[in-house]
């Protein structure tokens, strides 16, 4: 009898550089990565300001081409797809949370969630949209735009969005960064609430060390290159 093939990794960087022009001259964000995280992992990225980092987490995205190197996420090779299919790639098989929220502030809380949705053709959009905002807690602040809500309230509202396509990987870059100490402590659990729930794999960038202690991996990067690779405490 054959082994069970393992199942391909969610992210899959192989040798992966950027190098970005400045007035000084090019400059390396990022030097010959090469990084396998596994479906429903959970990953913290750990560095100094200017180490690469939010980069690193572009590039695994999907959201800023590689210089040299490969990035296959959910099992496709980003760099054989054109701008189009990378955003439709983009839509249905990746999750992004920022510091700051990015919600459109003309729209409601539901509508800021039913964007992505639509965007997909999604002929339930507003249902799952409203589905997604009830697991965070978020149901009775549907009509509400994003003015009218707390920082907390927000982020957990562009946690919804990110979630309601069902992603396969959800990539966070500093999600309480922007948040005060309790509030950034509730992101924080809805976030590995909903990893638990739905299996996403999860790639979090953080400068916080007790929130990196909560991932299953640690990554250290500095200079634009991961200097360790440890399981947490998790």
């Amino acid at each position: 009898m054959h082994a069970p093939a393992s199942p391909s990794p969610a992210i899959d960087l192989a040798e992966v550089s950027l190098t970005l022009p400045s007035a000084a001259g090019p400059v390396d964000i990022l030097k010959g990565i090469s990084l396998r995280i596994p479906a429903g992992q959970t990953v913290a990225l750990l560095g100094p300001s200017g180490s690469g980092k939010s980069s690193l987490l572009m590039v695994a995205a999907g959201l800023e081409a590689p210089t040299a190197g490969s990035v296959v996420l959910a099992g496709t090779d980003l760099g054989t797809l054109g701008e189009d299919k990378l955003a439709r790639f983009r839509g249905t098989h990746v999750g992004i949370v920022f510091q700051s929220f990015h919600l459109i502030p003309t729209m409601t809380a539901l509508e800021n969630v039913a964007v992505p949705l639509e965007l997909a053709g999604r002929r339930d959009a507003f249902a799952r949209a409203s589905s997604e905002l009830e697991a965070v807690g978020l149901a009775a602040r549907a009509a509400h735009y994003p003015g009218q809500l707390s920082g907390g309230e927000q982020q957990r509202i562009a946690l919804a969005r990110a979630m309601a396509p069902q992603p396969k990987v959800l990539f966070a870059d500093e999600p309480t960064g922007n948040l005060d100490a309790a509030t950034g402590a509730a992101v924080a659990d809805l976030l590995f609430d909903l990893h638990q729930q739905k299996h996403t794999t999860l790639f979090l960038v953080t400068h916080d060390e007790h929130l990196a202690q909560r991932c299953q991996r640690i990554l250290r990067l500095k200079d634009g290159v991961i200097v360790s690779d440890d399981e947490a405490g998790a």
